[in-house]
């Protein structure tokens, strides 16, 4: 009997290993097979001198004062007139929202749907009290030791820049692009970007203009970043997730602080409870989705154990899962996220407070919304204020989660070919954005929003995004003008649908 136990498990185990292999080796590698681009010529020097007189301005937007810095922006308008002269000759430039610009390059089908390609003119502040940290001062725009230094010279006058540097070069081959192509650059994206690219958009849907293909800011080519993958992987973001605040205000007795009330009913603890509660019972996870396609796309990339979990996710699913939600950039992949970020309560040490309140931060993924964060907030902090009542309030700008751009489309595979041909070393999967971005607010407009910057990044890069040192290479910015120089006449010869 003992044998015949071990022979039926040792049958099943075989036949487990069969499907497991059968399954892995099914999924064939769906990276697209295209010949490497010679690189065009691009003069790297010249092109970093001007990144570096871009950045030297403080383009830094205030969410409340639209003409903070406007000088600065104005002065960049001026700087980018005069470096792509070709461009401004060639263009239309309107100026939306105060300081914002739109560029018309028209195309020779007035019929065909228009093309828009994004960037943003803005640049988050230098962190008070670390200018003494920068190797060079933040806004120096110096090109030094192979980078351009300075904040902004990453996100996004990276971007900005190398697009016109693309325009500048197709225009003097005598290019002409059969469609027409618009580049918008906002200038308060930094700040939730309601006059820049909320009322270019309006604008364009005003002039009953539909985009058949956006391309902004986003994802990156990561190297040593993904688990299992030696190649560098470049991410498409075809989705961004949404933003929602929610204050938690909650009343309580005032009192001395030598007579304390029942244990858990003063306001702190109260409001302390209830941030325990949203803490401990996140929102669910799935690998499902655009994270879904995302690891099904790389499965066949990976080597060894981490090939075959992601390819039998039926057996490794609540593993894999739960190791992607131990690390943040991933756990933000799965779920709607929620961040404790601000806590108000008290203003003297012998004073019990008469309320307390909190801020709690939510990234919403696609096909979770703004009604249902605010359901999941009152099931889970009622019982947390006994003697008191929860008073649940969102903060303006909350959007849902964008649409998600389909990967099975002429558009996606035409960036994806681009990509391939120009950092013919990367893998390219879609990705979710699970930062903001101006194309938030295109929605209307098209169906077809990507969100991919052509930098490559490893994680001390990352690091110096928004933060201390942000600096670009010189290659890979001569790299980024190469990719839109090759993406625009890609994308513009494309048939409209």
């Amino acid at each position: 009997m003992t044998k015949k136990i071990s022979g039926a498990l040792l049958a099943l185990l075989l036949l487990l290993a069969a499907v497991l292999a059968a399954n892995t080796l099914r999924k064939g590698s769906r990276q697209l097979q295209v010949a490497p681009l010679a690189p065009v010529a691009v003069d790297a020097a010249a092109a970093a001198q001007r990144l570096g007189e871009a950045v030297r301005l403080h383009t830094i937007a205030s969410r409340d004062d639209p003409q903070r810095n406007a000088d600065q922006f104005q002065a960049l308008h001026a700087l980018l007139q005069s470096r792509f002269p070709r461009a401004h000759a060639a263009l239309q430039r309107e100026v939306v929202g105060g300081l914002s610009l739109l560029y018309t390059w028209k195309g020779a089908n007035p019929q065909a749907r228009p093309i828009m390609l994004m960037a943003h003119q803005d640049v988050v502040p230098v962190a008070p009290g670390t200018e003494g940290d920068w190797q060079v001062p933040p806004f120096s725009g110096a090109v030094k030791d192979g980078f351009v230094w300075g904040r902004g010279s990453w996100d996004d006058k990276g971007n900005l820049l190398s697009q016109l540097e693309a325009v500048e070069m197709l225009l003097a081959s005598g290019y002409q692009p059969p469609r027409t192509i618009y580049l918008a650059y906002g200038a308060d994206e930094e700040v939730a970007g309601l006059r820049g690219a909320a009322r270019i958009a309006a604008l364009l849907q005003e002039r009953g203009v539909q985009l058949d293909f956006v391309l902004d800011e986003g994802l990156l080519v990561l190297e040593g970043l993904m688990p299992g993958i030696a190649q560098p992987t470049a991410l498409i973001g075809v989705a961004e997730k949404g933003y929602m605040s929610v204050v938690l205000k909650v009343s309580a007795t005032p009192g001395h602080s030598s007579m304390p009330p029942p244990q858990g009913t003063s306001a702190i603890a109260m409001v302390s409870a209830a941030l325990q509660r949203l803490e401990d019972r996140q929102l669910p996870a799935g690998i499902r989705g655009v994270a879904g396609e995302m690891f099904d796309t790389l499965a066949p990339e990976m080597g060894g154990f981490s090939r075959v979990a992601l390819s039998n996710l039926w057996l490794f699913g609540p593993m894999v899962q739960k190791q992607l939600e131990g690390a943040a950039s991933t756990n933000a992949m799965l779920r709607t996220t929620t961040a404790l970020t601000v806590v108000h309560a008290g203003n003297q040490e012998n004073v019990l407070p008469g309320g307390a309140e909190a801020t709690v931060n939510f990234r919403l993924l696609p096909g979770d919304t703004k009604e249902a964060v605010l359901a999941h907030m009152h099931s889970h902090v009622a019982d947390a204020a006994p003697g008191g009542k929860f008073e649940l309030t969102a903060l303006p700008g909350a959007v849902d989660a964008s649409k998600v751009a389909p990967t099975d489309s002429v558009q996606y595979r035409t960036l994806n070919q681009t990509i391939r041909e120009v950092f013919p070393d990367a893998l390219v999967a879609p990705g979710l954005m699970v930062g903001g971005t101006d194309s938030i607010h295109y929605g209307a407009i098209s169906d077809h929003i990507f969100k991919f910057s052509p930098i490559r990044a490893n994680g001390e890069d990352l690091k110096r995004f928004h933060g201390t040192n942000e600096r670009l290479s010189v290659q890979n910015y001569a790299d980024a003008i190469r990719f839109y120089h090759r993406l625009i006449p890609q994308l513009a010869r494309v048939a409209p649908p």
